[in-house]
């Protein structure tokens, strides 16, 4: 008998995102992995998103549009309808690299049944020019002293064990910008979890999220991070300068040594 493809569900939120969400909707459409589950969870949207969404309804298993707490609650929305055996989070801005993205992280999913998560490296690129990447993310294999020295992997990258992700009780909506990071502290600090990483870029993601469009998130997003950092015992201000220093080296480092 052969073995059932494992299934991943891709979870995309979404508010007032009409410019940008068909690309990320065409990017999961595109996949060659056949037994993927894409969620689509809409606060309620008022400028054409909905419309967008309905030329792709074929393809989506489950769409919900109603008014939301923001975008944790959202994301939290989308996780108690996944069914996958892994689960990540594709934002409406940002785009699957590549038509095999999927299968690169299920074939990893099942050359290691013992792993909790499978995650990889992003590109950030122009909002306006997707095509034009100028900052890439190369995160690394999973080292536990590499979190105090404010390591962590893209998050868009990320993709967990269904049973896991609920075991963690989803994202902390007491944070309105850092629930990402605080989660990801929850995942990997436990000892005996296991991590497969994809050195090769799974996202291409836009800039201008709600974390860096402006100085007052900016501060807001450190204040927060620093916040889950105390919260899980894994640094301090030490901590938060090295997670921020390691932006600075993200736009010096060439993807052309990765494979996108």
């Amino acid at each position: 008998m052969s073995e059932q493809p494992l299934k991943i569900t891709v979870i995309t939120v979404c508010y007032n995102s009409a410019a940008t969400i068909a690309d990320a909707l065409q990017s999961v459409a595109d996949q060659s992995w056949p037994c993927v589950e894409h969620i689509v969870i809409d606060g309620a949207s008022t400028d054409g998103t909905l419309a967008v969404i309905d030329r792709y309804r074929d393809g989506l298993v489950k769409v919900v549009s109603e008014p939301d707490a923001g975008i944790y609650d959202a994301m939290n929305k989308g996780l108690r309808l996944a069914t996958g055996d892994l689960v990540g989070f594709l934002n409406a801005d940002d785009m699957l690299a590549e038509p095999d993205t999927l299968a690169f992280i299920a074939q990893a999913g099942q050359t290691a049944p013992q792993a909790d998560a499978v995650y990889g490296d992003l590109i950030y690129v122009d909002k306006d020019r997707p095509e034009r990447a100028f900052r890439y993310w190369r995160s690394e294999a999973f080292k536990p002293s590499r979190l105090g020295f404010g390591w962590m992997p893209p998050h868009p990258t990320l993709y967990v064990r269904l049973p896991v992700m609920r075991a963690l009780g989803g994202f902390d909506t007491g944070f309105r910008i850092a629930a990402d990071y605080d989660f990801v502290l929850r995942l990997f600090i436990r000892p005996g979890r296991q991590f497969v990483y994809l050195p090769r870029v799974l996202v291409r993601m836009r800039t201008g999220g709600a974390s860096n469009r402006s100085l007052r998130a900016l501060f807001r997003k450190s204040s927060e991070d620093f916040r889950a950092m105390r919260r899980h015992n894994t640094g301090g201000l030490l901590t938060l300068l090295c997670k921020n220093f390691r932006k600075v080296g993200q736009f010096f480092t060439s993807s052309a040594g990765g494979r996108a």
